[in-house]
């Protein structure tokens, strides 16, 4: 007896059960599930439901806003502001005399903290609830067969195994089951196997059933696979998370593995910690050591430790990313995790299903020709003819066949043509025909059926000519020779490879007094008018999309379950070069080191189940890329939870658009070249904060310590320095808004810790040079060198640091010259310039008093000029070189 488990992978259990469903013959497998054809009773029912549990798979709900909220706050920086703010609390407040408490501090980092949280929360909530609002199941219940009651509707989470349900088209399949019963059963399973045509299903024994894929068992039927055509009597084999589809979702629960943006963004954040938690000890050390005042050096420490710390960094990620999720949803796209976006701009390589994402899902109706290999519409018209008379739900073929309306106002079907008979499809003979009465009172018969079966019947070939309407008597006959025959094979293997389901057209014409009893004894001496070929195509957008993706760096690979000719045309037709493709059955017999080693060959990955998409995404992941992937089917959902961005579609199984990060409205996939975009110019802008900042506080930190060594009195007060921090910080909020150069977009960015460190040791110590100087104009020409002088020395230091702090953004934000090759956006260029003027007319206010500074003499703003400009044009230079040397910037 099966039992409910804990066990991610597929239960060995269910499978050998499902299995030996397969092999048994009717009576057998009644006795195996303890059950009969006239079903269970209600009081067994209750019994299994106790075992069995309900019959529903295992889903990752959203979770509720108080979870979202405090998911919001973790963040690296955030946990050492808070601490930062803890601190101050009680050396500023609770540990302080009454008429020195100083609320500033530990008010304004808690003001930052909350900013970013509840930004980052409110865009993460919205998009969680749109992505819920999209959930819909297609259909709760199903036609169930129970003892002492007649068939009714019950709940799909009622079912249990040994239950007898009743199929339909249009249903879809409640659980795993076994067929008992079935009449031209087609079963849709792309959202299983990627496949776009349906399978045929019937209810023979499959002795060799526990050798074979279960997949591949024609006599199974699976969970949320649907019915397209036909009618089957079945009985539940596996319910719940026992079934193929439960296994599947059983993984989506678990905890979700680290991204590239996660990796990265701890990776940096870590780095710049590290060197805050050095700096901070050796500046409270020094300051100590030189003035005495050990109290009066922690507050300056703590002080010194949050403009060391970015603080703003939560915040300006979590606006950048809201940012790009705005924009996204503009193109119709659901962000649902913010770091996504920035995923997407770092992707170097997108995997794709193909049914669904490159295709359109639908079949249509690609080639109709006649049996010289011609394009004839003649063809096209006998096929009409077949579809449009044929009785009884029309399957996926014959509507791609009647979706060319056009042939029925030309030949007016069903004024000129009246349907007199009809022999139906079979699994046998692979064949359906229509038999038609002529507007000149002949009978004509029209079959459709497979090319291995249909030639067998034919004895001759027709040529249509060019006439514009049926009139098969004057249109050329010729005996059907093995060696047209050849030709013929030859034609529908070559639409084969290019993707296509082939069916063969014949006619045969009778009299009109012949009796209205045709049978499939009538179906000889058939006369052959040519192939249709049916394809599920590519969608219009893919191929631009594919090539802008190629164009902004991103390698595109397919991970299909469907077959490698189909993959192989549709890769052709949408512009991915196929370089070696590798089938699943080879899959499994390569370990993870040669499938790494190997990985660059492989373009196209076909026949592949779930677990095999995940594997392969797993290890492109360890060899460094940054993956996305593409799906929208249930056998998807793995390998975009797997992914550093899942993608899915609005259209795709609800357990695929749990699992992705981004879910797309609409069918134009051009959406994902602007995600890719926004992506990128999100990451430059975060990378532009942190290597501003960084480089920044590394050099005012050299400033500090040699400031601290050398005078009598802190450079700085800590309040100054905080307030310099946060009007710093407000100029850099305008980031968001700003624009990358277009050379920036053009490749995948990633997070490189290294990258930052070399910036801030190389552009770092720039600033220190400049702020010695105005340390030596302040001490030596303003004569500001004595402890009653500090207050000019401090505010004269307060304004050339922030101004050119804030000045020098425009020198990092591009690797062109600015103002003259660059200009940063309005909003941008507007808050950096009203930061600096409110930098240098703070000393003149009110508010001076409070910071404990004084106005600043006139004489001072030449030296401040001549130090601004040197400092900019020391940068750029050493900006040049930089590149020069290592071959980037930001």
């Amino acid at each position: 007896m099966l039992k409910r488990s804990p066990n991610k992978t597929l239960n060995s259990a269910a499978l050998v059960k499902l299995k030996e469903a397969a092999s048994e013959n009717e009576r057998m497998v009644y006795a195996m599930l303890e059950t009969s054809e006239d079903g269970l009773s209600e009081n067994t029912v209750k019994d299994r439901l106790k075992i069995y549990g309900k019959n529903e798979i295992a889903t990752q709900k959203a979770p509720s806003w108080l979870k979202q909220f405090a998911h919001s706050f973790f963040n690296p920086f955030n946990y050492i502001l808070a601490c930062i703010a803890v601190i101050s609390l009680f050396i500023d407040v609770m540990f302080a005399s009454a008429d020195e408490r100083d609320f500033s501090t530990t008010i304004i980092i808690s003001v930052m903290l909350l900013f970013s949280t509840v930004l980052r929360f409110i865009q993460e909530f919205r998009s969680n609830k749109a992505a819920e609002a999209l959930k819909k199941m297609v259909k709760t219940s199903c036609l169930t067969k129970r003892k002492f009651t007649e068939n009714k509707e019950i709940e799909i989470t009622g079912i249990v195994p040994g239950d007898i349900i009743i199929l339909s088209a249009g249903d879809m399949v409640p659980a795993d089951c076994r067929i008992l019963k079935s009449k031209d059963l087609f079963i849709s399973e792309s959202i299983l196997t990627g496949e776009a045509l349906p399978v045929e299903k019937n209810p023979h024994i499959i002795r060799n059933a526990k050798k074979q894929n279960p997949l591949s068992l024609s006599n199974i039927c699976f969970m949320g696979t649907n019915v397209v055509s036909g009618s089957a009597t079945v009985v539940v084999v596996n319910t719940g998370i026992f079934t193929y589809f439960g296994s599947i979702s059983r993984n989506m629960t678990s905890k979700r593995p680290e991204t590239a943006f996660d990796i990265g963004v701890n990776k940096v954040s870590f780095l710049l910690i590290r060197f805050m938690l050095i700096m901070t000890p050796v500046i409270f050390l020094i300051n100590g050591w030189v003035k005495g005042d050990w109290m009066q050096a922690l507050l300056f420490a703590i002080a010194v430790a949050v403009g060391l710390t970015p603080e703003m960094l939560p915040m300006i990620v979590t606006a950048n990313l809201a940012k790009g999720a705005v924009n996204m949803s503009k193109k119709k796209v659901i962000v649902k995790r913010l770091n996504a976006i920035q995923n997407i701009g770092a992707m170097d390589i997108l995997c794709t299903d193909k049914t669904g994402t490159l295709t359109l899902d639908k079949i249509v109706l690609e080639t109709h020709l006649n049996v010289q290999g011609i394009e004839d519409d003649e063809v096209l018209k006998w096929a009409y003819l077949n579809s449009f008379h044929q009785t009884g739900l029309k399957n996926l073929l014959d509507q791609a066949v009647l979706n060319h309306a056009e042939v029925h106002k030309l030949m007016k079907a069903d004024e000129l043509y009246l349907k007199v008979d009809e022999i139906p499809f079979d699994f046998e003979r692979r064949r359906m025909s229509v038999i038609l009465k002529t507007s000149k009172g002949k009978h004509l018969m029209i079959s459709k059926g497979a090319v291995e079966e249909m030639l067998s019947l034919c004895k001759y070939a027709l040529d249509p000519g060019e006439d514009h309407s049926l009139h098969i008597e004057n249109d050329n006959i010729v005996p059907l020779d093995n060696l047209m025959k050849q030709k013929i094979i030859r034609m529908s293997e070559k639409l084969n490879l290019e993707g296509q389901r082939v069916l063969l057209i014949a006619i045969r014409e009778f009299d009109g007094n012949h009796p209205l009893n045709y049978s499939v004894s009538d179906e000889n001496h058939l006369t052959l008018a040519g192939f249709i070929g049916f394809l599920d195509p590519a969608k219009p957008s893919a191929e631009p999309s594919i090539k802008a993706l190629h164009k902004l760096g991103v390698e595109v690979k397919v991970i299909t379950g469907d077959n490698d000719i189909v993959a192989k045309k549709i890769c052709h037709d949408v512009g991915i070069p196929v370089n070696t493709i590798i089938l699943g059955d080879k899959l499994d017999q390569v370990s993870d080191e040669e499938l790494s080693k190997n990985m660059d060959l492989y373009s196209v990955f076909a026949k592949v189940n779930p677990l095999q998409k995940q594997r392969i995404i797993k290890i492109l992941k360890a060899k460094g890329h940054t993956v996305g992937f593409m799906g929208d089917g249930i056998n998807d959902a793995a390998a975009i939870k797997e992914a550093d961005v899942g993608i899915s579609v609005d259209t795709g199984a609800d357990i695929a658009k749990e699992s992705a990060d981004i879910i797309l409205l609409e069918k134009d996939l051009m959406v994902l070249r602007s995600g890719v975009i926004y992506g990128r110019r999100t990451f430059g802008n975060i990378i532009k904060y942190i290597k501003m900042t960084a480089s920044s506080n590394f050099g005012n930190m050299f400033s500090m310590i040699g400031a601290s060594a050398l005078l009598p009195f802190l450079p700085m007060l800590p309040l100054q320095i905080l307030t310099q921090n946060l009007l710093y910080d407000v100029s850099q909020s305008s980031i968001p808004w700003d624009t990358m150069d277009k050379d920036f977009l053009k490749s995948p960015k990633k997070w490189e810790a290294g990258s930052i460190k070399k910036f801030m040791l190389y552009i770092g110590p720039l600033s220190s040079v400049f702020d010695y100087a105005t340390f030596a104009i302040m001490f030596f020409i303003f004569k500001a060198n004595t402890v009653e002088q500090q207050s000019l020395f401090q505010t004269g230091w307060f304004v050339e640091g922030l101004l050119s702090q804030t000045l020098i953004v425009h020198i990092i934000r591009t690797k062109k010259i600015p103002f003259i090759q660059s200009w940063a956006t309005a909003p941008v260029v507007a808050l950096t310039s009203l930061i600096m003027l409110i930098g240098i007319i703070i000393p003149f206010t009110p508010a001076a008093a409070y910071l404990k500074m004084q106005p600043l003499p006139l004489s001072y703003f030449p030296y401040l000029a001549g130090i601004l400009t040197s400092y900019c044009v020391l940068t750029q230079l050493v900006k040049h070189w930089f590149i020069k040397k290592f071959g980037q910037w930001l």
